[in-house]
C-alpha cells in the first residue's frame, strides 16, 4: 500500500515511516501541508496519514490540507493524528466522502502499534476509524441553540412555552409588552428562525425550547 506520511516531528515522522515500511508499506514522508499537497498529487497514493498542527503557523494545516485532498481525490483515504480534537476541520472532515475511507486519531494511541496499524488499513478499506476520545468531544461542543439566550430571553420563551400572550408575559415579568415583542425578535434572531410564510416561527422556537 501506498502511504504519504505528513509529521513535523523528526522522530515521530521516523519512526511512523519506519514502522509502516516493517510491515510492507511503501511510504512517502514529508514534514509540511504543503510537501503533503505536491507529493500527493504526485505520487497517487492509498493513504494519507498527516499532523493536524503543521507548519508555517502550527495551528490545523495538516487538517484544512486533509480536507482539501478528500475533495480533490474522493477515493483517497485519509487518516488524521492529533494531540487534540480541533472541533470545526474534524467535523467537515469526518462528513467528506460520506464519512468513508477517513478517520480521527489521537496521537496517544500511535503508542498501540496494532491498533494504529489496523487504523490504517481499515481507512484505506474504506472504513471510519475514530478515536472514542474524539467521539466524546465532538458531542460535547456541539451547540446547544438555546446557549445563545439571555436569562430574561429564556424566561419570555419559557412563558411562550406556557401559551401565554406577548401581554401576559409582559404582565408576568412585569415589562411591557413592546419589550416582550423586542425580546422573541431576539430570540427568534438567535434561533436562526427567518421569516417565511409556511412556518410558524413561534411554534418553532418553544419546539426548541422543549428539546433542550
Amino acid at each position: 500500500m501506498r502511504i504519504v506520511l505528513a509529521e513535523d516531528g523528526a522522530l515521530l515522522r521516523e519512526g511512523l515511516a519506519g514502522l509502516l515500511e516493517r510491515f510492507g508499506h511503501q511510504v512517502t514522508a514529508v514534514a509540511d501541508a504543503d510537501a503533503l499537497v505536491e507529493t500527493v498529487e504526485r505520487s497517487c497514493p492509498d493513504v494519507v496519514v498527516t499532523d493536524v498542527r503543521m507548519p508555517p503557523k502550527f495551528v490545523d494545516e495538516g487538517l484544512r490540507v486533509a480536507v482539501y485532498l478528500r475533495e480533490r481525490y474522493p477515493g483517497l483515504g485519509v487518516l488524521a493524528l492529533s494531540q487534540y480534537v480541533a472541533k470545526s476541520y474534524a467535523s467537515t472532515l469526518l462528513d467528506s466522502g460520506n464519512g468513508a475511507g477517513v478517520g480521527y486519531l489521537l496521537k496517544e494511541r500511535v503508542g498501540d502499534v496494532t491498533e494504529f496499524l489496523d487504523a490504517v488499513d481499515r481507512v484505506a478499506a474504506g472504513e471510519t476509524v475514530i478515536d472514542p476520545e474524539v467521539v466524546r468531544q465532538l458531542l460535547q461542543l456541539r451547540e446547544d441553540p438555546l446557549r445563545a439566550l439571555t436569562p430574561r430571553e429564556r424566561e419570555v420563551l419559557a412563558l411562550m412555552a406556557e401559551g401565554r400572550s406577548n401581554a401576559a408575559v409582559g404582565r408576568k415579568l412585569l415589562i411591557t409588552e413592546a419589550a416582550v415583542s423586542k425580546h422573541i425578535a431576539s430570540i427568534l434572531a438567535k434561533l436562526k428562525l427567518s421569516p417565511s410564510g409556511d412556518r410558524n416561527r413561534r411554534v418553532l422556537a418553544v419546539l426548541a425550547y422543549l428539546r433542550g
